[in-house]
């Protein structure tokens, strides 16, 4: 693959293969490395001796660290090379997940954790920049990150089952061992199927260090909070609101005076880049609310197994994978205003399909856990598209640090939220739900969906009024 062809920008998928095997295989091992650890975590919890903080922090270790830096190592990539920042995070993926044969205490694992968190952060925002490097043409780009999502979806519904299974033959360090041959495919695919950054692309502004850390402290102290909302209750959780809400004062102050921002606020009210962010927060208030309840209220008020409540969740997962190659089509027929809106429509329908008829019995999930992922599906492709097409060449990689970023912290926020409302209206444990307290929860569960119901739709109305006139800086970047 020469670089003169990829610099022309390609007319197909099959003409750059080995770039989107590559970056493909960046997002499947993203999305994988904290769900496929969990299955683990009992026998981890044995063999080191491990306490229940240990585990949270081998859990939260890594994806405060990868949430909380993916802006940072947006910002360094825009200025030092997309390309050559993924592929040092790549190097540093590979031997931090080797580095877990040398483990022998809790400490270490985490510390081990906290590395791959980082090279995650450093791999993340190139993803979605260098796919748009490789192409023009929207119905490309759109098939691309279709492609690539579908990937990560499919590891991320089979990776906790394949995971399982390997630890009953092999040691649990075997999960992440295996990060090092496919990172490594990984590498050599960017390596020959992208070509290098290009100096002129490049952003010459100096980096905002102080805002980059004032940034990323903000990150990862909402992620934290959200966390603690959940895990111990709202109480627990305001002394680091307090902290959260200080550091993002204090981000946004050095952002509006500082000459060179890490993130200028002047994108954000560009209509392509606000209305593509707005939906993505949407989605992630949206999936946090079914990925906190379904799965509780399937166990916990209707008494099915763990396995039983996997199985009744597969809907979300085999349409998700079933509509991606569709997205493509609805976007050609109806433009992507419209599909954006007849996705968030779905949504929408299908969360308040959960929220007020799901107590009432199986099938109304199931048909709101489809509605939801079609629309999900839809709203999340062009989302990202919307994105980063009305963002300038030289900040693609902080853009989409940006959209990832801001759907995780809306998605934690959405978990914190249900959370808090569930526990405000139960006294004693989940664990062991009396009738009362399952009509309790169901009541909870009804209440928290259709609030976070009623902020998605704000958000996507508001989303949907952006994106139907861009301005002329959106579309003259490319």
């Amino acid at each position: 693959m020469s670089t003169e062809v990829l610099e022309a920008r390609a007319t197909s998928l099959r003409a750059v293969w080995p770039a989107i095997l590559g970056l493909s295989v960046v997002f499947l091992v993203e999305m994988l490395d904290n769900s496929v650890l969990n299955v683990a975590l009992p026998t981890i919890a044995r063999e080191l001796h491990a306490t229940a903080s240990d585990l949270q922090w081998v859990t939260s270790g890594y994806s405060l660290l990868f949430g909380g830096l993916m802006i940072a190592f947006g910002a360094i990539a825009d200025r030092y090379g997309t390309r050559r920042v993924m592929l040092i995070g790549l190097t540093l993926f590979a031997l931090a997940s080797l580095a877990v044969l040398a483990v022998r205490t809790p400490a270490e694992l985490i510390a081990v954790r906290a590395a791959i968190g980082v090279a995650a952060a450093m791999t993340a925002p190139g993803t979605m920049a260098l796919c748009f490097r490789l192409f023009d043409a929207e119905n490309l780009l759109m098939r691309a990150t279709g492609f690539i999502s579908t990937v990560g979806l499919v590891g991320l519904a089979v990776g906790p089952t394949v995971g399982g299974l390997i630890i009953q033959v092999l040691p649990w360090q075997t999960l992440l061992v295996l990060n090092v041959p496919v990172v490594v495919l990984a590498a050599v695919c960017i390596r020959l199927g992208i070509p290098a950054d290009d100096p002129a692309h490049r952003n010459r502004t100096p980096l905002d260090l102080p805002g980059a850390l004032l940034g990323t402290a903000t990150i990862i102290l909402a992620l934290w909070t959200a966390s603690l909302a959940v895990e111990d209750g709202l109480l627990a959780a305001v002394p680091w609101l307090l902290g959260t809400v200080a550091a993002g004062v204090g981000f946004v102050v050095r952002e509006r005076r500082t000459t060179h921002p890490i993130i200028d606020f002047a994108l954000l009210k560009r209509p392509l880049v606000g209305a593509g962010l707005a939906y993505q927060a949407a989605l992630g208030l949206g999936m946090a609310v079914l990925a906190y309840s379904v799965s509780l209220q399937l166990q916990l008020v209707w008494g099915w197994s763990p396995a039983q409540a996997a199985l009744g969740n597969l809907p979300q997962v085999i349409t998700m994978i079933a509509v991606g190659p569709l997205v493509e089509g609805l976007v050609k027929k109806a433009g992507a205003h419209r599909a954006g809106m007849i996705g968030a429509a779905a949504v929408i329908a299908g969360l308040l399909l959960y929220g007020l008829l799901g107590r009432f019995g199986y099938l109304a999930i199931a048909a709101a856990l489809v509605l939801t992922a079609a629309g999900m599906r839809v709203v999340m492709v062009i989302a990202t598209v919307t994105v980063m097409r009305g963002l300038p060449e030289d900040q693609t990689s902080t853009g989409a640090a940006l959209n990832d970023t801001g759907q995780e912290m809306f998605s934690s926020i959405g978990l914190a939220v249900t959370g808090t409302i569930v526990a405000s209206a139960l006294s004693g444990s989940l664990a062991d739900l009396d009738a009362a307290a399952a009509h309790g929860f169901e009541n909870a569960v009804t209440t928290a969906t259709l609030v976070l119901t009623a902020v998605c739709a704000i958000l996507a109305g508001w989303a949907a009024r952006r994106s139907a006139a861009p301005s002329l800086a959106d579309h003259g970047n490319r």
